[in-house]
């Protein structure tokens, strides 16, 4: 019987190896990864089982937020992005800071920028509530490494100390760098959960000294009552700032944000309370509608513009809320 199953694949390859040939071919070169992201549209997702307060009031109506899909393109998506509607291509070297990133640079710096955003929105929401929230401590990691420099230091490092000496943030790390004299300097650093010390070149630039890298600071606050974040890993980036910092500041306080309405909305929480603009923005509005938001809160400026314009465009019914910084958008729900 085996013989006869070998027999019957042999004369079937020996007939059909032109096909075969052809579909290894077709398939190889249609998910051959090519150098883009492509977008594919989005929805919205409700944040109350992402961001949960301890004790926290309840709402009528719902914050969302407001997402796209983005998939590492490959040539058949790319090639498919040409024809589909709503889909879009985003070249990789957008995401990049410098020619030396990869996608891992990328994803870390994604991950991170999520980390910072929620670490905002616990500063403002209790803030503004009046609630209480301490500092505790400062991390300093390394985001990205120019190719113009020579060093040893690797995106994901957090900066510990410099030539022996603990330093708890950026200010502190510049300061004794500008201490040294010499072109060689220890910094200690946490690199896959273990401290290591890693000897760098200094080297100056206009009137300070620096590394060669790009570092980002984290804060970390201890706030009461408890709030716990439950993202998934692959919701990452800065632009669910807006949403999370109203949620958790609509849990804190009496009355309703939401006066029973779907919201969903985008935007980046800055150290300054300021909302920042981000990239996508008619898909993210696109997916307001599809997942029948009542409304849709935007970063003022060129985001509310592209915004307002698509709409006019798409006839979309719903309506859109520009809003400067978070006082500016939590104001605008409590006049609704």
């Amino acid at each position: 019987m085996l013989k006869k199953f070998y027999e019957d694949i042999k004369s079937f390859i020996k007939e059909e190896y032109k096909f075969i040939i052809f579909l290894v071919l077709f398939s190889v070169i249609c998910f051959f990864p090519v150098n883009y992201y492509i977008v594919i549209g989005g929805g919205i997702s409700d944040i109350s089982d992402r961001v949960i307060v301890e004790d926290g009031y309840d709402s009528k109506g719902s914050f969302n937020l407001s997402y796209v899909s983005e998939l590492k393109g490959t040539a058949l998506s790319y090639l498919l992005s040409y024809v589909m509607p709503h889909w879009k291509r985003i070249d990789m070297d957008d995401y990049k800071y410098t020619e030396t990133d990869d996608y891992k640079a990328i994803e870390f710096r994604s991950e991170l920028d999520l980390k910072y955003s929620n670490s905002n929105a616990i500063y403002y929401a209790y803030k503004l509530a009046g609630r209480e929230c301490n500092y505790v401590d400062t991390k300093v990691y390394v985001i990205s490494t120019l190719e113009e420099y020579d060093n040893l230091l690797e995106v994901g490092d957090q900066l510990v100390s410099v030539n022996g000496k603990k330093c708890h943030n950026m200010d502190e790390f510049q300061e004794e760098l500008g201490k040294i004299d010499e072109n060689e300097v220890v910094i200690g650093v946490i690199r896959n959960n273990k401290e290591k010390d890693i000897t760098c070149h200094l080297y100056q630039e206009d009137d300070r000294k620096v590394l060669g890298v790009l570092l980002q600071a984290l804060n970390t606050y201890e706030a009461s009552p408890d709030v716990d974040f439950n993202f998934e890993r692959n919701e990452s980036g800065p632009s669910a700032g807006l949403i999370t910092t109203l949620s958790i500041y609509d849990q804190l306080t009496k009355g309703d944000l939401t006066k029973g309405k779907k919201i969903a909305g985008t935007g980046t929480i800055e150290i300054d309370g300021s909302i920042g603009a981000i990239g996508e923005v008619e898909y993210k509005l696109l997916g307001a509608v599809d997942g029948g938001a009542d409304i849709f809160l935007v970063p003022a400026g060129d985001n509310y513009r592209d915004a307002k314009k698509e709409a006019k465009k798409e006839k979309l019914d719903i309506k859109i809320i520009p809003v400067k910084n978070i006082e500016d958008a939590i104001n605008k729900l409590k006049d609704l």
